[in-house]
């Protein structure tokens, strides 16, 4: 779509979240960012006037219903929802994770990503012009896990059978669905891995990353394609990252 339309990003309080949001608002965007810190909501809009920030946990169907209630006064439609998102949740193999830390990594990663899916869907199927466009942050996670996160690759395997039904459901409605799967971007949430990570053969070692900006610059892409065009998934990584022939 051009620029000029209406963006709402989840997680948008920092790391790669912080970085779409931003780039959004500079291409001409009415940036909606959603995410449980306020302050840290402030800090990504920087004042910025076409920023509107919304306090919201996205596993909370209550609080997902109020988001989608202020971007619909403030500006009456919606074009573009990134479900960004997410956390790591717990380490540990299947049956060293408790239910309690499986059901919060459930609730913010696929859970939420669902409500707000539904949300966006119904406001661009009533919206005239109608239509928009859903991008899911995935993960390298949807497609090879790194040992001990069965939560967190559960779930990011399961984002990519959310982003295809919605694609599937959406084409009568001019809405399109894509995936981008990111693999060791730098943000706070992974400044583990530039450390040291676990290896399948349990070395750990310290592996590469790459500036979040080129995964902004990929939204940005994405986002920027008509409706009747669709990147349905999109894998952007630090090129010397242990992803292919990972095991």
């Amino acid at each position: 779509m051009t620029t000029g339309g209406v963006a709402l990003i989840t997680g948008a309080g920092s790391g790669i979240g912080r970085e779409i949001a931003r780039a959004l608002l500079a291409e001409g965007y009415r940036v909606a960012l959603a995410g449980r810190r306020a302050d840290a909501l402030a800090e990504t809009a920087d004042g910025h006037p076409s920023a509107l920030a919304v306090p919201a946990d996205v596993a909370d169907p209550a609080q997902v219903e109020r988001l989608f209630d202020a971007v619909r006064q403030e500006w009456g439609r919606l074009d573009l929802l990134v479900n960004n998102a997410g956390t790591f949740g717990p380490a540990g193999a299947v049956d060293e994770v408790s239910y309690a830390d499986w059901r919060r990594t459930v609730d913010t990663n696929l859970t939420g990503a669902f409500l707000c899916a539904q949300h966006a869907v119904r406001m661009m199927k009533e919206q005239r012009p109608r239509g928009g466009r859903i991008i899911n942050n995935g993960s390298i996670a949807a497609h090879a896990p790194r040992p001990g996160s069965v939560a967190y690759t559960a779930t990011k395997h399961a984002i990519t059978g959310l982003t295809k039904s919605i694609s599937l459901d959406g084409r009568a409605h001019d809405i399109a669905c894509g995936q981008i799967d990111i693999g060791n971007a730098a943000t706070e949430m992974t400044a583990g891995i530039a450390t040291g990570a676990r290896q399948p053969d349990g070395r750990v070692v310290a592996e590469p990353t790459f500036d979040a900006a080129h995964v902004a610059r990929a939204v940005l892409y994405m986002a920027s394609l008509p409706l009747e065009a669709n990147v349905q998934f999109l894998t952007v990584m630090a090129t010397k990252m242990p992803f292919l022939g990972r095991g």
